[in-house]
């Protein structure tokens, strides 16, 4: 198989792939739109030249609040070129998450569309933004509006590539930062993981190196997966950019729709997470519709065995899955790199990735001992450089990090997940770490304490309850007003300071928390409850 030659950077992938192919189609949206490798080039180069023209200079921040949409695409590729810095978030964040990742990264400018710039511009009226910027003396950020009419002070996308595009000078060192990403990290406080081009460039490489290869040139891969979102950002719009394949985007899962959709366009490659496979479980005639396909590969989530057999048994169509984190810009293993598919694997270790399990002392356990479980620790030029803006908590001298899982190696270097040292809840792929909810909820009024974990969900894989200990000892929650108003009170700060997948679909309202001697929430207790529950045996 044919790769091109390296290159600095991802966004130099496109003038290459442009200069080999100018009139293939490179990505297109299930509404029609699309570009071809010389107009995607085109694109990219207006708005690098743009970001210049409104003060954007290298190094600088530009967020990007927008859905799956070419757009997205151009305007990402564009920032790296520029060598300015991508802060992509969840376009279903509130005006809250907005304000306080503008805070945090000093965007100097924010990229929305019709769908976000309600929110966008109610984050960027917050006191907070404007003190932060006065404080470290750069203006408010701008915002400009995709496919929407611009306010006072606003300016369009129109605008911005306006101007034919003028030639950037080459990268100076591939350590400079290209893209932020907001993730929890390991301390269950929301964090910018760090990736510079080495890092993206890296991991689009070791991804292509895979034999048999996860895509080829003539691939048509489908694009639902949100761009935000690290596994569609570097997984698969950098592997469709590394192997010149055809990129069909969906704003969202449908699975009626998403299936047309991958018939329509004769997808052969399919990326997604594991609530598509429940999803799709009872579509009738599934092999048929599945036609298309060569391959579908499984992210952002552990993979049930049983869902990989039965549902490859349904549609006739291999299953991969692998196993990686923001951190490693993602992907670390694939079952494409094992000898055969074991049941529970995520598979080995791409080339130029080391993977090792360490005690909980830190220490690497013995190549004897390698089939016990131990924390999951990986190295390799993927690996980002810290969490915004200090690099704090990166990988140690010595280039390995720890990722908070707990997982074994088997002799032929499978890896198998087992656990998560931290608390993590994955909902449809996203993580949500449940400290970040249980501030939310412990400023309402009336809640007194509140505890947030994960319970299974046959849709999202996980979902999030909490418990919520009220105010008041003296009525507590045998009076169901009490209850009843407190539950409605939770939610309403919920919907209004939490993206939607981090909402509790349960509240349930408690007395008093279990806790261990030293005052710890034993949150094992309430699990055991919840699986108790599951099982039918507690009401």
């Amino acid at each position: 198989m044919s790769l091109p030659d390296a290159a600095p950077d991802v966004a130099a992938l496109v003038a290459s792939a442009a200069a080999e192919h100018p009139d293939r189609l490179a990505v297109v949206e299930a509404g029609g739109r699309g570009l071809t490798w010389a107009e995607l080039e085109d694109e990219v180069g207006r708005i690098a030249t743009g970001l210049g023209r409104y003060g954007v200079l290298a190094g600088n921040r530009v967020m990007l609040v927008l859905g799956n949409r070419l757009e997205f695409v151009t305007t990402y590729l564009g920032v790296l070129r520029a060598q300015a810095v991508a802060v992509p978030v969840n376009p279903g964040s509130t005006p809250t998450e907005l304000a306080a990742m503008l805070v945090d990264c000093g965007a100097r400018l924010v990229v929305a569309d019709a769908a976000t710039a309600g929110a966008v511009r109610e984050a960027l009226a917050r006191s907070e933004v404007a003190t932060a910027a006065r404080d470290e003396s750069r203006p408010v950020p701008r915002l400009l509006l995709v496919g929407a009419e611009a306010e006072a002070d606003e300016g369009t996308y129109d605008d911005l590539r306006a101007e034919p595009a003028v030639p950037v000078p080459p990268l100076p060192d591939p350590e400079k930062l290209a893209v932020l990403l907001y993730t929890s990290g390991t301390s269950g406080r929301p964090r910018a993981a760090m990736l510079t081009h080495r890092a993206l460039l890296a991991n689009v490489d070791q991804v292509a190196a895979v034999e048999p290869p996860m895509m080829h040139s003539d691939d048509v891969v489908l694009g639902v997966l949100p761009l935000f979102h690290v596994y569609g950002l570097g997984a698969v719009l950098g592997g469709v950019i590394r192997h010149r394949a055809k990129l069909v985007l969906a704003e969202r899962f449908d699975p009626e729709g998403t299936l047309d959709l991958i018939e329509d366009e004769a997808c052969s490659v399919v990326p997604v997470a594991p609530p598509v496979f429940p999803a799709w479980r009872g579509v009738d005639a599934l092999a048929e519709r599945l036609g298309p396909v060569r391959m579908i590969l499984s992210g952002s989530a552990p993979l049930a065995a049983e869902t990989v057999e039965e549902f490859g048994a349904l549609a006739k169509v291999p299953i991969h899955q692998g196993y990686g984190l923001t951190e490693a810009s993602p992907v670390v293993t694939s079952t494409l790199r094992s000898g055969e598919i074991k049941p529970g694997s995520v598979g080995a270790a791409l080339d130029g990735i080391d993977i090792r399990l360490v005690d909980e002392e830190g220490e690497p356990l013995e190549a004897a001992a390698a089939d016990d479980p131990g924390e999951i620790q990986i190295r390799g030029r993927n690996l980002f450089s810290g969490y915004w803006p200090d690099g704090q908590d990166g990988p140690g001298d010595d280039g390995w990090w720890s990722t908070g899982d707990v997982g074994f190696l088997d002799a032929d270097g499978d890896l198998f997940l087992v656990d998560r040292v931290k608390e993590l809840v994955i909902v449809s792929g996203f993580n949500v770490y449940p400290t970040e909810v249980e501030a939310v909820l412990e400023d309402v009024d009336g809640v007194r304490q509140a505890a947030v974990l994960g319970v299974p969900d046959e849709q999202t894989g996980e979902a999030v309850v909490a418990y919520v200990v009220p105010d008041d000892e003296t009525t507590g929650s045998a009076d169901e007003g009490v209850a009843t108003a407190l539950r409605a009170a939770v939610r309403a700060a919920a919907e209004e300071r939490l993206a939607p997948y981090k909402r509790p679909v349960r509240i349930e309202v408690v007395d008093t928390l279990p806790r261990t001697v030293t005052g710890k929430i034993r949150k094992g207790v309430l699990r055991g409850a919840e699986r108790r529950k599951a099982l039918g045996i507690l009401e």
